[in-house]
């Protein structure tokens, strides 16, 4: 044959769309597998289409989930993710992905990797990128993950079953520390700025410092040469603060703000009352139609740092945060106590929908 035929399952989980393999079916972690997945997902293309593979060219629509069997005698599977760059042949291994960590239970449920009784199946996920535990809570009927349900996800349409996931000791998962430079507010690119390392390591600063509302249309953000070359410098200073130069997918820089009136991508229009936050955030180089969800969980526990610039600009300091961002309202429970005298994050929760969309072989010359 011309190509190869490789085992795959192409995943819609949350918001993001990704290609999963089994681990055995991949060479082994270097240059040969970085080609395959590649080639797999069209990259990479010079005009940002993903033209000639199954990638929809943007970071979101531009991923990878590798699963094999768990390693850590607490998981019952280990998952990689991969980050796919565009435009550039690079696979970064460097982050997780909440949102691809929604399909994982059910891609292992599907594939026979777990046994799994109706009703709630309990996943104990192995993150390899950060050396973390998930787990994820899956509505599973006669054997098989249940797709239809009442929740609705923001940035989603339609309807779909809720997968809960619960993130464990999230804090340093890319730097070894939840605070990086050991405070909770520091001057980064010329302006106030809190380095968080929870699930994925974030620099957030204001959106005012910036001169933006919060609530801008991400393709108007994009769409500011000046701004987006001010952030990467703002996110390349913090990376090196951080401990973690080297990488384009972190740390992710999130623009916030306290709540104000906004319309949603949709339409749909939101009162102030509705967020406690709101923010805009940027991964490999453009700001997400919808909050990218480590993203989003890192900013609900930096809104539980006291002296933080996300503390200072949530109006709320009880329950769930009520992140407000392009595609709506994404709430997240984020549980943060204090360890030795520092802030450590016990856990972070959030809710998410995941479909199978096809299975079959991924073909790659």
């Amino acid at each position: 044959m011309t190509q190869r035929r490789i085992r795959a399952v192409f995943m819609r989980g949350g918001t993001s769309r990704c290609l999963f393999f089994h681990e055995e079916d991949l060479p082994h972690d270097g240059p040969a597998r970085d080609q395959i997945l590649l080639r797999a997902l069209g990259s990479p293309d010079p005009n940002g289409r993903q033209l000639d593979g199954l990638g929809g060219g943007i970071s979101s629509l531009s991923k990878a989930c590798i699963i094999a069997p768990a390693t850590h005698r607490d998981a019952d599977v280990d998952y990689t993710f991969a980050q796919v760059e565009v435009r550039v042949p690079v696979v970064d291994y460097k982050a997780n992905c909440g949102n691809c960590s929604s399909a994982v239970g059910p891609f292992a449920i599907d594939e026979g990797l777990v046994k799994a009784t109706d009703g709630e199946a309990r996943i104990r996920i192995f993150n390899t990128n950060t050396r973390k535990l998930i787990i994820a809570h899956v509505p599973v009927q006669d054997g098989e993950t249940v797709v239809e349900g009442d929740f609705a996800l923001a940035g989603v349409p339609g309807l779909g079953a809720r997968i809960a996931l619960d993130f464990l000791d999230p804090g340093g998962a890319g730097t070894g520390r939840l605070l990086p430079s050991g405070t909770s507010r520091d001057v980064v690119g010329g302006v106030e700025a809190t380095m968080v390392d929870a699930t994925n390591p974030v620099v957030f600063v204001r959106a005012k410092d910036l001169g933006l509302t919060g609530t801008e249309k991400p393709e108007a953000i994009d769409a500011d040469r000046p701004l987006s070359a001010r952030l990467e410098a703002i996110r390349v200073e913090a990376a090196e603060r951080m401990g973690i130069p080297g990488s384009a997918s972190v740390p992710k820089v999130a623009m916030v703000a306290r709540p104000t009136p906004f319309a949603a991508l949709d339409g749909t229009t939101y009162d102030a009352a509705d967020a406690d936050v709101v923010a805009r955030v940027i991964s490999m180089g453009n700001c997400h139609r919808a909050f990218a969800l480590t993203a989003a969980m890192c900013l609900a526990v930096a809104a539980r740092v006291e002296g933080s610039v996300v503390h200072e600009c949530t109006a709320s300091a009880e329950g769930d945060v009520r992140l407000g961002h392009p595609s709506g309202i994404l709430p997240i429970a984020a549980a943060v106590t204090a360890r030795d005298g520092r802030p450590w994050a016990e856990r972070v929760t959030v809710y998410r929908t995941a479909r199978r969309l096809m299975e079959g072989f991924v073909r790659v010359p």
